[in-house]
């Protein structure tokens, strides 16, 4: 079982498979197992196999989970991710991040944009809609200490939000792995990343003016009954001119364990789109009317 040490800290990771680098971040609820599905399908790709590598983030088991909630916050986490692409001599990667992993995704993406060929965010935005944050930021506080006072991770509680109970409708199977997994979390480092990483995050919105000129090829996956992502996906959508936005219908936050099948599919039509060369900028030209500006239309 492979690990490595930054700031003391001993990491676990998986690291499987041929070809170019596949990095995967995991959500709160998650952990590497969520990742289970899409490591399997990339790294055995008939045309394309992908190197995955799949990094257990500190405080979730079987990375060490420091009792200090100093330890804990999302520069760590984006240090962290980093810190694995220098340890496996990565000089460039393909992100995929779930939710709180899909914040990474996006924060090491303006933070090293030359290392990083493509990003995949899922799912991502909970807590970073304005008319929200607050009640976002005095929930994931209030979890905290519910946890810390009772020592114990209310796992089935999370599985059956209104955003994650897809999952059950959908594969009630997958759905009990995503709930036994959850319970198996160590309730001091979930406590500790609800308060010091989750709460204390900023808000995408903080970061508008360095995602308006993002030129990394980003694909924002949503399911459109996850309430908390659905303004935020298409904010980042609007703000950043080399992305993409697809909706799954009728699916919740879970979307890689959802539909395992469409999601690795999204991902590796994204990926053959960059590799052809036809991942071009959006047209800047607002929308202002039917028919291009004449300008336009005389240089077609």
């Amino acid at each position: 079982m492979p690990y490595f040490t930054l700031q003391g800290v001993k990491l676990h990771y998986l690291d499987e498979g041929e070809g170019p680098a596949l990095f995967f971040l995991h959500e709160f609820g998650g952990d590497a197992r969520t990742w289970a599905q899409q490591v399997t399908a990339f790294s055995q790709q008939a045309n394309t196999p992908r190197r995955c590598i799949v990094l257990s983030a500190r405080g979730y088991l079987p990375s060490d989970v420091p009792a200090d909630p100093a330890a804990y916050s999302w520069e760590n986490n984006r240090d962290d991710a980093i810190g694995l692409m220098d340890h496996l001599g990565l000089q460039q990667v393909d992100l995929i991040g779930l939710s709180m992993g899909a914040y990474i995704a996006l924060m090491i993406t303006l933070h090293v944009p030359d290392r990083i060929r493509s990003t995949v965010c899922a799912s991502v935005g909970a807590g970073a809609h304005p008319p929200f944050r607050a009640a976002f930021i005095d929930d994931a506080l209030a979890s905290a200490e519910y946890i810390r006072a009772t020592g114990v991770m209310p796992a089935r509680e999370m599985a059956l939000a209104p955003n994650r109970i897809q999952l059950r409708s959908k594969n009630e199977a997958a759905w009990q792995e995503f709930l036994d997994h959850l319970a198996e979390h160590d309730p001091v480092g979930a406590a500790n990343t609800l308060a010091e990483v989750q709460a204390k995050r900023p808000g995408l919105h903080d970061f508008a003016s360095q995602l308006e000129t993002l030129e990394v090829p980003v694909l924002i996956l949503a399911g459109d009954e996850d309430e908390p992502c659905l303004d935020v996906s298409l904010w980042l959508k609007r703000q950043m001119p080399y992305s993409a936005l697809k909706l799954y219908p009728r699916s919740g936050h879970l979307i890689n364990l959802e539909d395992p099948d469409q999601f690795h599919l999204d991902i590796a039509q994204f990926h053959d789109t960059l590799a052809d060369g036809r991942w071009v900028k959006r047209s800047p030209t607002p929308f202002t009317s039917m028919f291009a500006p004449v300008d336009e239309r005389l240089s077609d």
